[in-house]
C-alpha cells in the first residue's frame, strides 16, 4: 500500500510540474515533430498556394518540416471535418476561407464541424474582393444603370457563379437584394465556364476574383462595373465599390486565414500568430500575394475571431436571401 501510495503521489506531482510549466516553455518546446497545414482545395488554386508559402517559410523558422495536406471534396468540407477531428497539439493547422468557415455551415445541414466549436482562428492571411462583371455588350456601365435596367425588366438579367451556394452566387444573391431587384441564377460547374458563356453573350453578368477575370477585362471581352470591398482595389483603382455607388455599407469579400483545432494551447497560438505576421509583413510576401491580386492581413487572434463571427452571421442573410439550400 505504502509503494502504491507513493507511486500514485509521485504520478500527481509529476503531472502538477508539467501543468505549471510556463507558456513560454511549451511554446519553445514546440514543435517536436513536423507539422501538417491541411488546404481543402486541389493543388494550384488559391488557397493552396497560401498553405505552401506559410509551409514554407514555417520551416525555416520553426526547425520542423511544415507539410501541405491537400484534401479537397464536399464542397470544401472534408479538410476541415477532418481537422476539427485531430488533436488540439499544434500539429494540425487548416487554411480554412469563406466556403469551408462561414458558407457551408449556413448551406449544409451537417457539414460534419462547427466553426465556432472546432476551430481556433489565429490570422485572417489575406482577402480577394470580386468584380461585378458584365458583357460589354450590355448597356450598363456602372452598378446604378445596371439597377435601373434590373427595376425596369425584373428576372431578364442572368448572372452566372461556380455553383448553387458559391460565393460568387452569394455576393451576387447579396447585391440583388440591397440593391431591391430580381435577377436570374444560372449555376454552372466553376467560374471559367460562367466567364466563357459571359463573354459569348450567353449570361449578362458575374462576380469573381480579380485573378480570373483580369485578363478578360484588360482585353475588352468583359467590363467591370463595380467591386465588392468597401475599398478600391490597387489592382483595379478606376472601378468604384459598391458603396461609393449607392449599396452602402456593402462589403462582401473572399478571405483565407490560417485555424487550428480547438483545445491547442494559447502559447502554441500565441507563436504561430507571431510567425505568420511576420512572414505576411515580408516583402517578398507580400510581392508574391499581389502578383495573385491578393491583399494581406495578419489581424490579431481577438480580431479574426471576432471577423469570423461577423461574416458567419454576413453569410447566413446571404444564404437565407439567395434560398440555396443543400442537404
Amino acid at each position: 500500500m505504502r509503494i502504491k501510495f507513493c507511486s500514485a503521489f509521485l504520478r500527481t506531482a509529476a503531472l502538477g510540474c508539467v501543468l505549471s510549466l510556463p507558456a513560454t516553455v511549451l511554446a519553445q518546446e514546440w514543435p517536436a515533430k513536423p507539422v501538417r497545414i491541411i488546404v481543402p482545395f486541389p493543388p494550384g488554386q488559391g488557397a493552396d498556394i497560401i498553405g505552401r508559402l506559410l509551409a514554407e517559410r514555417l520551416t525555416s523558422v520553426l526547425g520542423q518540416q511544415v507539410l501541405v495536406d491537400n484534401r479537397p471534396g464536399a464542397g470544401s468540407m472534408v479538410g476541415p471535418a477532418i481537422a476539427a477531428k485531430t488533436p488540439g497539439d499544434g500539429y494540425t493547422l487548416l487554411i480554412g476561407g469563406t466556403s469551408a468557415m462561414v458558407i457551408n455551415p449556413h448551406l449544409y445541414a451537417d457539414p460534419g464541424y462547427d466553426t465556432l466549436r472546432d476551430f481556433a482562428p489565429i490570422t485572417n492571411v489575406a482577402s480577394l474582393p470580386m468584380l461585378i462583371c458584365v458583357n460589354p455588350t450590355f448597356p450598363a456601365r456602372t452598378i446604378q444603370e445596371l439597377i435601373k435596367i434590373a427595376k425596369q425588366r425584373p428576372n431578364e438579367i442572368t448572372y452566372g457563379s461556380s455553383g448553387n451556394g458559391s460565393t460568387h452566387h452569394l455576393i451576387q444573391a447579396l447585391f440583388a437584394s440591397a440593391a431591391g431587384i430580381q435577377l436570374t441564377h444560372i449555376p454552372y460547374k466553376g467560374s471559367t465556364a460562367s466567364m466563357t458563356d459571359l463573354i459569348a453573350g450567353r449570361i449578362v453578368m458575374l462576380a469573381d476574383t480579380m485573378p480570373a477575370v483580369m485578363t478578360h477585362v484588360k482585353a475588352g471581352k468583359a467590363r467591370a462595373i463595380g467591386i465588392s470591398s468597401i475599398k478600391r482595389s490597387p489592382f483595379f483603382p478606376d472601378v468604384p465599390t459598391l458603396d461609393e455607388q449607392g449599396l452602402r455599407g456593402f462589403d462582401a469579400i473572399a478571405w483565407a486565414g490560417l485555424f487550428a483545432p480547438a483545445g491547442t494551447p494559447a502559447p502554441v497560438l500565441d507563436r504561430l500568430h507571431a510567425e505568420v505576421v511576420k512572414i505576411l509583413n515580408t516583402s517578398a510576401t507580400q510581392k508574391r500575394f499581389q502578383d495573385l491580386s491578393m491583399t494581406t492581413i495578419g489581424d490579431s487572434r481577438a480580431d479574426f475571431d471576432r471577423f469570423v463571427k461577423a461574416e458567419l452571421a454576413r453569410w447566413g442573410k446571404a444564404v437565407k436571401v439567395s434560398g440555396a439550400k443543400i442537404d
